[in-house]
């Protein structure tokens, strides 16, 4: 019965469903940075502080986080084709909801109910392309994810950046609007049902525990640049965090259809893997996020020109995915990673000599190099880590790197924004604004020489043996 599954999935007409997905995909992701460049522009208009203003970018990605363990769940109980157009509808109407909010509250609501819908989505679409695609050609169809899951957000910034130079911030989503109702509206004629139903039981203390401890330790993070490490609020919600998180894990070890199993990190190159991407994934949002601050307050340009800026390292990154895709079936990831990373770090720690005067072109030219090295790790790693699983766990695989890495981007971007403003203090000067950046982007490089350091552990396997790999483990596994 399994394999006359496998066998009609792969015999299916790929093409319509991988561009529905992508186009859901793209949007989706696009939305987690769109904000980004127009933050002091929001910060101006809705009279907002820094800390308080870069919410619109983290609450997105913290929803994501929450939302993503519950996918697994949700693609064992219900059909592909039911569960992207839930997806989809939830995201338009989260978008519209953004459209014409009035204030800083009703944005909020729109984002949270936008991050809803898009929380489904990667996971999703990372577990059908490993089910309709056999596994010597996943690198090359993973290449394509690797595309949408870096390109949008590199994407995100350019776009709004020329938009808010001519019309409000709003109109941001009025662009996005149009574009979802279409993918939904070929997506009912054109999605089907890929995935297997098992129909598990929904454990509610499980989704509680997950939704307490992403968001106390991200509360605890984001809230610490307002009111300090030692407010018994930043504290109090770090340890709830911590507890809440703890005891989720534990509870999935005991359940026996656990919302996230989390035993897939007992295979260590896995656990390796997505580690890197977590790193990874803070690098490239946390850059994109505290650029477009330091250019516009600090080195007087404009939203545009921090747009541009991400441009040619997006149009890298979109032209290098699927090529390194196609490298990673051919030799697999290690290489690829470590090549990756050591520019990850180079451009990191490039970043720490900025002052007011840096070029443009010198800020262009390092984030264009970032974005080639970001292309060799998220994707090569990410399908080397989900090789390793049987195919009933790959919903469980995908939907853990996504949230490790949605998690890591969301609570990595806070630290860093937190790091900024703390190390500026009562700063009046342009320059001395500045070593606040300077100083994020040395945390920055320290955690990349970590991922490098990792990188060096996977096995130099290419996909065909990493599946012969998977099958010895598997009687063991049962």
């Amino acid at each position: 019965m399994r394999n006359e599954e496998i066998k009609d999935v792969q015999k299916i007409n790929k093409l319509p469903i991988v561009a529905v997905l992508i186009g859901g995909a793209f949007l989706a992701i696009l939305n987690q940075t769109l904000l980004a460049t127009v933050i002091p522009h929001i910060m101006e208009d809705l009279n907002l502080t820094e800390n308080t203003a870069q919410w619109v970018t983290t609450i997105f990605m913290l929803v994501n986080g929450i939302m993503i363990p519950i996918t697994a769940f949700l693609i064992e109980t219900f059909t592909t084709r039911k569960l992207f157009l839930t997806a989809m509808i939830t995201f338009v109407v989260g978008t519209l909801i953004c459209a014409i909010s009035p204030n800083f509250a009703i944005l909020m609501v729109g984002r949270v109910i936008q991050a809803a819908g898009a929380g489904i989505m990667m996971p999703l679409m990372m577990t059908i392309f490993l089910l309709i695609f056999p596994i010597e050609k996943r690198g090359s169809a993973m290449g394509t994810v690797g595309l949408v899951i870096a390109f949008a957000p590199a994407l995100g910034p350019v776009i709004s950046g020329w938009l808010v130079e001519h019309y409000p911030w709003r109109a941001l989503f009025y662009i996005i609007l149009p574009l979802a109702i279409i993918d939904v509206i070929i997506a009912y004629f054109v999605m089907r049902n890929i995935t297997k139903r098992t129909y598990p039981k929904v454990d509610i203390s499980s989704i509680i525990l997950s939704t307490l401890g992403f968001g106390g330790f991200l509360y605890g993070f984001s809230s610490a640049g307002d009111y300090g490490w030692s407010n018994v609020f930043v504290i109090s919600a770090i340890v709830i965090g911590a507890i809440s998180l703890t005891t989720f894990i534990l509870r999935q070890f005991k359940l026996a259809q656990p919302i996230l199993e989390f035993r897939v990190f007992q295979d260590k190159i896995f656990t390796i893997t997505t580690v890197i991407g977590m790193i990874a994934f803070i690098g490239l949002i946390g850059a994109e996020t505290i650029l477009p601050i330091y250019m516009q307050n600090m080195a007087g340009f404009s939203a545009l020109d921090s747009g541009m800026m991400i441009l040619p390292g997006a149009v890298i990154m979109g032209i290098m995915s699927p090529i390194n895709g196609r490298i990673f079936d051919k030799f697999g990831a290690r290489y690829l990673v470590i090549i990756g990373l050591t520019l990850l770090t180079v451009t990191s720690f490039l970043y720490t000599r900025l002052t007011p005067d840096t070029t443009l072109t010198y800020i262009t030219i390092v984030f264009a190099f970032r974005m080639f090295g970001v292309s060799m790790i998220m994707m090569p790693a990410t399908t080397a880590g989900l090789n390793r699983l049987p195919n009933r766990l790959i919903p469980h695989g995908s939907a853990m790197t996504n949230t490790m890495r949605q998690v890591a981007a969301s609570i990595g971007t806070a630290i860093l924004v937190t790091v900024m403003t703390a190390s500026t203090g009562d700063a009046s000067s342009a320059s001395e604004m500045v070593d606040g950046v300077n100083t994020a982007f040395y945390v920055t490089t320290v955690i990349s020489i970590i991922a490098l350091i990792m990188a060096f552990f996977i096995k130099g396997t290419t996909p065909t043996e990493d599946r012969e790999i998977v099958k010895q483990q598997q009687p063991n596994k049962a």
